[in-house]
This record gives structure tokens, C-alpha cells and sequence, in this order.
């Protein structure tokens, strides 16, 4: 019975040194947009990513902050959702069809960027 017991408290000793390693990471990255539309689109974006804690947008600086659980989710799945919202990163560039879409206010400058293919526009 005793063993039992001891045994029990070990096990949830390691269940709580596991979630201990589960981390809370803050990162930054670019992305563009113009308005208080393009904000509430942009972290609600962020936010619907699994794992994703807190989002802010900085229209100024155009910097995109997130909270994640590292565990459970990373910045590339953050910027691809976000790019599929209609909104250039870093990383992805949206699919013109969804940025064309976006209102008028919120069509940021696309010119001269560099991005990688991965959202899946077209070239």
C-alpha cells in the first residue's frame, strides 16, 4: 500500500516536471498592414493558432508580438496563418486573391518584397 502511494506522488511529481518544460515564448515579427482593421484581423489570426496565448499588432512599427506555448505551436505556423488572413510577413506573403479581397484602408504597399512561395501565391 505504501509503495502504491509513493509511487503515485512520483508519477505526479514527473507529470509536473514535464509540464514545467512546456514553455511560454515571446516573439516579434513583421507584418504589414495599415488600419484598426488590419489589427483586429492580424491577432485574431495569431490567436486562432492552437497554443498562441497573446497577440498585438503595432501599427506604427508594424510589428506583430506573440505569446506561445512553444509545446505546442512555433512562429511559422503564426506568420501562415496570419499570411492566409490576408497579411504579408516576414516569412509568407498572403495569396493576392485574399489580399485583393481585403477593404480598401487595408491594402498595405506589396512592392519589392521578397518572400518565400510557402502561402501559395502564384509567381
Amino acid at each position: 500500500m505504501m509503495k502504491t502511494k509513493i509511487l503515485s506522488l512520483l508519477t505526479l511529481f514527473f507529470i509536473g516536471t514535464v509540464m514545467v518544460f512546456a514553455e511560454s515564448v515571446n516573439k516579434k515579427v513583421e507584418v504589414k498592414g495599415n488600419c484598426g482593421m488590419c489589427e483586429k484581423r492580424i491577432e485574431k489570426a495569431a490567436l486562432s493558432v492552437e497554443g498562441v496565448s497573446t497577440a498585438e499588432w503595432d501599427k506604427k512599427t508594424k510589428q506583430l508580438e506573440v505569446t506561445f506555448d512553444n509545446s505546442k505551436t512555433d512562429m511559422e505556423k503564426v506568420q501562415k496563418a496570419v499570411a492566409k488572413a490576408g497579411h504579408d510577413t516576414g516569412k509568407y506573403k498572403a495569396k493576392d486573391e485574399v489580399y485583393n479581397k481585403l477593404p480598401d484602408c487595408c491594402h498595405y504597399d506589396r512592392s519589392g518584397e521578397k518572400h518565400d512561395s510557402h502561402a501559395g501565391h502564384k509567381h
